[in-house]
């Protein structure tokens, strides 16, 4: 994996440069298995088998050995979630209610679901997160007997976040034990260690191109206890495609791909997370202890992963800021790349805690094994140049 000459890659929560792995297993395909998964001839078969193979390859990537029925394979990680929302709180007629509870900052495709419950009947409860935090006073008035589904993301894409999912479901489970409870797993998958067990999740989204995979496919993992309830049914109907679970004829290129990435991102999954570790620490090093950098305000959780770093300039719209990173091939985003061409504030960092002038000033860093140490350097000099520079707004 590489970025051209001289040019420095640190938006990896947005996507990943593809691995020679997914790039080689990817090229397999495009050139020799080009039958549809669902024929019964030689052709046919090859290309279920590049699909199994796969399908085997992220379920033991997320610990998750067993029955392959167990994972869906989705367009996206935004149509996971809305499988997983939409899908769950369909399957049974449910009554006005209904209770669904979320945090605040979810992924917009979360949000976006949960909003369309709202519409069909369901009271959504979205729980704070400020500082990054879970208040389980405030999760234990909102999980009630009438809570039907239950969804949090690991590690929440701009802030970096680490929520306590396996407590909050934990809590859930004692409180309301039939409902469905789902994490979106999209930015810890292969850089924190869980499973859905360690979870106590019945469904976990997971994407490919966060993990050096191909853009164009995700996965959502059923537990054996929603397959056995038939607790999810399709938002894409017309065939019977994954399950029965996602109608349309498998993206076997993009699933050959996805499958190649989690198997070397499991493989190296220790090594890879101490490179991050390290990485992260150096560039948190630098912002806190750089005189140059003094003015910057790092939105730093109590529990967070190191590879997403949120920062906040002095009165510096974080659209300039990253324009003039962007001049000096370095690549940063303002905020989610998902939302990057809304003119709202960021529904993450408000429930964060920043104020909404501090949210338009506000970066995300974030980290992939292939960064290095120069890497980090480089950035931290740009910021110190480009704040004592760039024209400030008052």
């Amino acid at each position: 994996m590489s970025t051209p000459h001289n040019e420095i890659y640190l938006d990896n929560s947005a996507t990943t440069a593809l691995c020679p792995e997914a790039i080689a297993a990817m090229q397999t395909v495009m050139e020799t298995v080009y039958g549809n998964p669902s024929s019964l001839h030689a052709v046919g078969l090859a290309a279920e088998k590049v699909v199994t193979e796969a399908r085997t390859a992220v379920l033991n990537a997320l610990g998750a050995r067993g029955d392959l029925r167990q994972l869906i394979f989705c367009g996206s990680g935004s149509e996971a979630n809305n499988l997983a929302l939409v899908g769950s709180y369909t399957a049974k007629r449910r009554h006005t209610r209904a209770r669904v509870v979320i945090t605040a900052g979810e992924h917009s495709s979360t949000e976006a679901a949960a909003s369309y419950l709202e519409s069909l009947g369901a009271e959504v409860v979205r729980l704070s997160t400020k500082d990054g935090a879970f208040d389980f006073e405030e999760i234990e008035n909102a999980l009630t007997a009438d809570t039907v589904l239950v969804s949090s993301m690991l590690v929440n894409n701009e802030t970096g976040a680490l929520y306590p999912v396996a407590d909050l479901f934990r809590a859930a489970r004692a409180k309301c034990p039939d409902a469905v409870l789902h994490c979106d797993a999209v930015q810890g998958f292969l850089k924190v260690a869980f499973s859905p067990k360690t979870l106590g999740a019945d469904l976990v989204t997971v994407s490919a191109h966060k993990i050096h995979g191909p853009k164009g496919v995700a996965a959502l993992y059923v537990s054996p206890e929603i397959l056995k309830r038939r607790a999810l049914v399709p938002i894409v109907r017309g065939g019977q495609q994954e399950n029965g679970l996602r109608a349309g004829t498998e993206n076997v290129i993009g699933i050959a791909g996805f499958g190649a990435a989690a198997a070397v991102g499991a493989k190296n999954f220790a090594r890879d997370r101490e490179t991050l570790e390290t990485l992260g620490s150096r560039l948190l090093d630098r912002l806190q202890n750089d005189a140059a950098l003094a003015e910057i305000t790092v939105n730093r959780p109590k529990a967070a992963v190191m590879h997403i770093v949120s920062l906040t300039l002095p009165n510096i719209k974080s659209e300039t800021m990253l324009h003039y990173l962007s001049g000096r091939g370095i690549y940063v985003s303002s905020g989610s790349a998902c939302s990057s061409h809304s003119q709202k504030v960021s529904r993450a960092l408000s429930a964060f805690g920043l104020s909404d002038r501090a949210a338009d000033c506000t970066l995300r860093v974030s980290l992939s094994n292939d960064n290095t140490a120069a890497d980090i350097d480089a950035l931290c000099d740009a910021l110190a140049d480009g704040v004592s520079s760039l024209i400030r707004i008052h």
